[in-house]
C-alpha cells in the first residue's frame, strides 16, 4: 500500500505517538555495535555511526552521549515522496522553541524532542493535526 502524498492529509492524520523511555544518539567511531544493544536507528557517516538506542542501553554499553530525547512517531503512512510534511512539523515546533530531529522511516517519520520538551511537542503536534495546516 503506497503512503499518502496530500499535505493537507498528512497533517490531519499525524496522530503523535510518545514512545516510553529516554533515547540517545551516540558515535561509534569504529563502527563496532557493542553485543547486546538494541538500536533504535543508524547512520554512517564520515566520523562514526552514529546510533540511536534507549539510554539505559547506552549506559549498559559504557557509551558516552550529550542529548537525552523523547520518541514520538507520527503514526501517518507518509509516502517517502511526499513534499512539505517535515517543513510543516518542524517550523510548528521551531515556532514553539522545540529542537527537532528527524528519522523517516518506510512508513512513518520519527521525531526525537528534548525529553523535557515530549509534553509540549505532542500538544504542539496534535494542535497542528486540529488545524489542518
Amino acid at each position: 500500500m503506497p503512503g499518502e502524498t496530500s499535505l493537507t492529509t498528512l497533517i490531519r492524520s499525524l496522530s503523535p505517538q510518545l514512545n516510553h523511555g529516554d533515547y540517545v544518539f551516540c558515535c561509534l567511531p569504529d563502527g563496532q555495535v557493542p553485543a547486546g544493544i538494541e538500536i533504535i536507528g543508524s547512520f554512517l557517516e564520515r566520523e562514526g555511526l552514529t546510533v540511536i538506542l534507549e539510554k539505559s542501553q547506552a549506559q549498559q554499553a559504557g557509551l558516552g552521549w550529550d542529548y537525552v530525547a523523547a520518541w514520538i512517531t507520527l503514526n501517518v503512512h507518509s509516502a517517502l515522496q511526499a513534499v512539505g510534511l517535515t517543513a510543516a512539523f518542524a517550523t510548528a515546533l521551531g515556532n514553539a522553541g522545540i529542537s527537532c530531529n528527524v528519522i523517516a522511516g518506510y512508513y512513518h517519520d520519527h521525531l526525537f524532542v528534548g525529553r523535557d520538551d515530549a509534553a509540549r511537542a505532542m500538544d504542539v503536534l496534535r494542535q497542528l493535526a486540529a488545524s489542518g495546516e
